[in-house]
């Protein structure tokens, strides 16, 4: 399957404004990418490239005063099917866990696992530990929490969303990661693309998407506490340990978001 996707985004500063973009396909999809894939900007912008701690694609540019468009489109080649459901994969004990996933074990900025700790064993320390626990936490954050962009937070913690119960897909991922870091599962934040390849379109306008992988036995495994069902098309473009390490755009200056477009879907034919 063929799978077109991309963006328009646009700042107005003030004055010239650094920003760390993470705009681009993950490195690891990149070799399913058809054809040209870049992002343009409509002004005459020096853009320096690099690789992040977490194996991200960024990118540094200082963005000049007025309005600046930023945009890319692409195709990707894709298997077609649904997200892997790895139903008898099993939990790891913690002193067996390979040392690079342990900082997916511990709390971040989003993920304020010491709120959390308490109310996660009460919820889930019967449950089977390994696949079914986490899926056991998406069901929960799933209904427990209410989407609607209107609900958008950007101070918003797992904590806060946990208690105020609404909250955009950011906040079902930052809660269910929390709740799987407190039963001593790695989890880890997952941004990207998201069409509606297989499911009902939505009237809403199309947005990046978030969802989380967690390490069990086989490696990592997606899963998506927002939609709680397997997925056609995740095109991923970054992992973190929440969204402060997958944000789009990071500035260093006041600037305004005038325009902001996504769009993905599969190519006719």
């Amino acid at each position: 399957m063929l799978i077109e996707a991309g963006f328009t985004i646009s700042y107005e500063c003030a004055r010239p404004t650094p920003m760390l973009l993470m705009l681009d396909v993950h490195p690891e999809r990149v070799p399913d990418i058809r054809g040209a894939c870049e992002t343009r900007f409509d002004r005459a912008v020096t853009v320096e490239g690099y690789t992040d701690g977490f194996g991200n694609a960024c990118r540094r540019v200082v963005l000049p005063e007025g309005v600046t468009a930023i945009a890319g489109d692409f195709v990707i080649e894709d298997a077609g099917r649904p997200d892997d459901v790895a139903r008898g994969a099993g939990q790891l004990p913690v002193e067996a866990l390979p040392p690079e996933v342990l900082v997916y074990l511990l709390g971040s900025r989003y993920c304020d696992t010491d709120r959390l700790s308490e109310t996660a064993w009460g919820l889930f320390g019967g449950t089977p530990a390994g696949w079914a626990r986490v899926q056991a936490v998406c069901d929960y954050t799933h209904d427990r929490l209410t989407f609607g962009y209107a609900f958008a937070d950007p101070t918003r913690t797992a904590w806060s969303a946990h208690q105020q119960r609404h909250g955009v897909c950011r906040d079902y991922v930052h809660l269910a990661i929390a709740l799987c870091r407190c039963m001593n599962i790695p989890a880890r934040y997952c941004t990207g693309y998201l069409s509606d390849i297989g499911v009902a379109a939505s009237d809403e306008p199309m947005d990046f998407s978030g969802w989380f992988e967690a390490f069990l036995e086989g490696g990592w495994q997606v899963f998506d506490p927002r939609h709680n069902v397997p997925r056609v098309g995740r095109i991923l473009m970054a992992r973190g340990r929440d969204a402060t390490d997958v944000a789009l755009c990071t500035t260093f200056g006041p600037c305004t978001l005038v325009d902001f477009q996504v769009r993905t879907g599969a190519v006719p034919g």
